[in-house]
């Protein structure tokens, strides 16, 4: 199965499955408290973000101005419970030096999709996955998110390259899907609702899933 075809309908079984769940970045966030996220996100879990972004919004420190306003200090105490504090802190510190370089979170978000790319991925701390995950959910234009969890599931499913390259997997769907931002925002939600709660990596839920008969996964039917 490698048609646009066989995409839309792995989407429409994984909206079947998960449609009633929540996904902290559907339909929409507010874009900086969605930067925020996706840069703690990394290496740790949301639910440690979570907790990372409620004490950021308890001190008033969600918005550009306000951050910019704090010693790294205060940041690194701030995010503390998302993990790599420090790092995390140098890489926020990193975007909103970008911010301030292009006269504001407005002007840099609403740069062309590859413009606002290129920037991101030249700003440190920032990768491909994080850059597209801004690109999609804060800037609101086209860019499919590739993460663990994408070539989880979809090579499970006889799906996409033989390879863990993120821009050959990124291709993959860009090339069988329409550009259309809400389906890609959408999509990538549901992958992730469907790891976390399903196709787990390790003792998948198989018997609650409406894909498991186009799974290859030797746990299928489990």
């Amino acid at each position: 199965m490698r048609t646009s075809e066989d995409l839309r309908k792995i989407y429409a079984r994984l909206e079947q499955m998960h449609a009633w769940r929540g996904w902290h970045w559907w339909p929409d966030g507010e874009p900086f408290e969605v930067i925020v996220g996706a840069i703690l996100v990394q290496n740790t879990s949301w639910t440690n973000v979570e907790h990372a972004l409620a004490r950021l919004r308890e001190a008033h420190a969600l918005s550009v101005e306000a951050m910019d306003g704090l010693s790294d200090e205060e940041i690194e105490e701030l995010v503390r419970p998302s993990g790599q504090y420090r790092m995390k802190a140098k890489k926020l510190r990193a975007f909103v030096a970008l911010v301030r370089e292009h006269g504001g979170l407005g002007c840099l978000l609403s740069l062309e999709a590859g413009r606002l790319r290129e920037r991101l991925l030249a700003t440190w701390g920032i990768g491909p996955e994080t850059a597209d995950a801004i690109v999609l959910y804060a800037a609101k234009r086209p860019a499919f998110v590739i993460d663990a969890y994408t070539q989880r599931l979809m090579s499970r499913l006889g799906q996409g390259p033989a390879t863990t390259d993120y821009g050959e997997w990124q291709r993959f769907f860009v090339e069988r899907l329409e550009p259309d931002r809400d389906l890609w925002a959408r999509y990538h939600a549901l992958i992730v609702l469907h790891c976390k709660h399903l196709c787990r990596k390790r003792a998948p839920k198989c018997g609650e899933c409406l894909l498991a008969e186009e799974c290859g996964f030797s746990g299928a039917g489990g």
